[in-house]
């Protein structure tokens, strides 16, 4: 058997088990979730056992072929393919299967749970390719550039420039404009003083801003005193 019929056996054998998990009731439930999505595409697997299929064949043989044989028919085998890449620890060969698999990336769920956990002691690296995510013209590309600044670049590697790069995004899709929202929230909560500024009006187109400070309002990492301001501010 060549190496491409290997790899076309083993995404047909995962199919098979993810057909096996699927939910009648629990596909209707997320095709309603993710309306941009033909239904169709939608098998109906739950998370926790996506998640534990990717325990089970992190590593193996079948989770390399099956990373390498997009694309994939199924949003169940997109989320099983992100949540694979999750448990990946060579930082350059997940870069490269990160680039691959983006360009077929084509809802927010699948971007949401595409993590780079591997990078959080060599963020340096990270933040080197992250300009590139964020010039794409790819919806989904974008949110996931975003969404790594949010999730790597507001603690300890804060970056001070980073919220005047996600403030100038202009972008009339709505999960882009969602996350630069979900991030400025966050930023208030992690750096009040840096991403406070972009609050004020003209900074942020003003969807976006209300979005954000509706975000910041309805979360527990802000004070009181923050949420007065804030409040204010709309």
């Amino acid at each position: 058997m060549s190496p491409k019929q290997t790899q076309t056996a083993s995404a047909a054998s995962i199919r098979e088990r993810l057909l096996g998990m699927a939910e009648s009731e629990y596909r209707d439930f997320s095709a309603k979730l993710i309306p941009n999505l033909d239904p169709a595409r939608i098998l109906g697997v739950r998370s926790p056992a996506l998640r534990g299929l990717a325990r089970e064949l992190r590593g193996s043989e079948a989770a390399r072929d099956f990373l390498e044989s997009l694309p994939h028919r199924y949003q169940e085998e997109n989320l099983l393919h992100a949540y694979l890449l999750g448990y990946e620890r060579d930082r350059l060969q997940v870069l490269e299967r990160v680039e691959a698999f983006l360009p077929q990336v084509d809802n927010w769920a699948v971007c949401d749970c595409l993590s780079l956990p591997c990078f959080k002691k060599h963020r340096g690296e990270l933040a080197a390719v992250i300009p590139g995510w964020l010039a794409s013209g790819h919806c989904y590309t974008l949110r996931f550039g975003i969404k790594q600044l949010m999730d790597h670049f507001l603690e300890e590697d804060f970056r001070p420039d980073d919220p005047a790069r996600v403030a100038q995004i202009s972008s009339e899709e709505y999960y882009v404009n969602m996350m630069r929202a979900w991030y400025f929230a966050t930023a208030l909560a992690k750096q009040w003083e840096a991403a406070l500024p972009y609050l004020e009006p003209g900074r942020l187109d003003p969807w976006t801003r209300r979005r954000a400070i509706q975000k910041a309002l309805e979360s527990f990492r802000i004070s009181p005193e923050h949420k007065t301001l804030l409040r204010e501010m709309r």
